[in-house]
């Protein structure tokens, strides 16, 4: 008679668990990074997530070089990002309504102590105040202006922003520090050329990536040209739409349902409204973004020459 041995195939759950800087390259937000059994998840001041044990996350906090990141998607209060179609712009949504005190009017509050924003790890100055977004709303509206470089190093796609809001008060009377971390990918829109490049008279592709457009994930979406202005030197000044790009669509058309990459084909003419363009000349085109929460043309600008 033979005996049958069953051995479990399953994996341990905190064999399943990645160290935090994987589960951040699988772009695992901060505050949601998973720690083993008997670790604490703590954010040191530069950054970076460690999980270390209930003893050294308690000294690193006294020390001041790190705190416990309560995500702001378990809290009574919430911190939301907004996608900002532009180079140099994120919006936030921060709901707490013991801020909300005039029940009849907006609130303004003054963010000194309130609100902290890293880039990398690095500090960089925030707005002065936010405003609820209607009266009794308990929501505020902050419009947060990037930096063009932290430390003298250029801001780019998949760095992260990292917001930290001091809640005063929780609902059981306890100070705590809510957070959201964003790759900045998913909060800009990206404007680049490909194939001819910028010559006079040969196509080229412009290529934007921008989420917010991409409203139907099963569709191809579109997006105006009307919206993207071109500017060259002599003061030309009008949208793709003008017939002299010779553009192949009249919307950057998506490249496939929720991809969140448009395209166009154009032409740089030999002329705009009568006025020349000439090899070496620089240009820009401008992405008028008009689906931000602060409904304002926020702008892209790509820089471009003349080849």
């Amino acid at each position: 008679m033979f005996a049958i041995l069953l051995i479990s195939s399953s994996i341990p759950v905190d064999a399943q668990i990645e160290s935090p800087k994987k589960q951040v390259k699988q772009g695992i937000a901060l505050e949601e990074i998973q720690c083993k059994t008997g670790l604490e998840l703590v954010i040191r001041n530069n950054g970076n997530p460690a999980c270390v044990i209930e003893n050294t996350a308690e000294k690193m906090k006294m020390l001041g070089i790190a705190f416990n990141p309560t995500p702001a998607s378990k809290s009574e209060n919430q911190i939301k990002s907004i996608p900002a179609s532009s180079d140099s712009i994120v919006n936030f949504y921060i709901t707490d309504h013991d801020l909300n005190l005039a029940h009849g009017g907006v609130e303004i509050i003054e963010t000194d102590g309130l609100l902290e924003f890293t880039i990398n790890g690095e500090t960089i100055p925030g707005p002065e105040t936010m405003i609820e977004t209607g009266p009794n709303t308990g929501q505020f509206y902050v419009k947060l202006e990037l930096p063009d470089t932290v430390n003298g190093k250029q801001i780019s796609q998949d760095d992260i922003i990292l917001v930290k809001y001091l809640d005063q008060s929780d609902s059981a009377g306890e100070q705590r520090v809510l957070v959201k971390s964003v790759k900045l990918s998913k909060t800009f829109a990206k404007v680049e050329t490909a194939g001819g490049g910028s010559r006079i008279g040969h196509e080229f592709t412009l290529r934007i990536y921008e989420p917010d457009a991409n409203r139907d994930s099963k569709e191809v979406d579109r997006i105006s040209l009307n919206l993207f202005e071109f500017r060259g030197e002599g003061g030309i000044r009008t949208t793709l739409a003008n017939p002299k790009f010779d553009a192949n669509s009249a919307f950057l058309l998506e490249t496939g349902p929720n991809s969140n990459t448009f395209e166009v084909k154009i032409k740089i003419p030999r002329e705009v409204d009568g006025k020349p363009i000439h090899i070496g000349d620089k240009y820009e085109i401008r992405y008028i973004d008009r689906s931000t929460p602060s409904n304002t043309d926020e702008k892209i600008i790509f820089n471009g020459r003349i080849g």
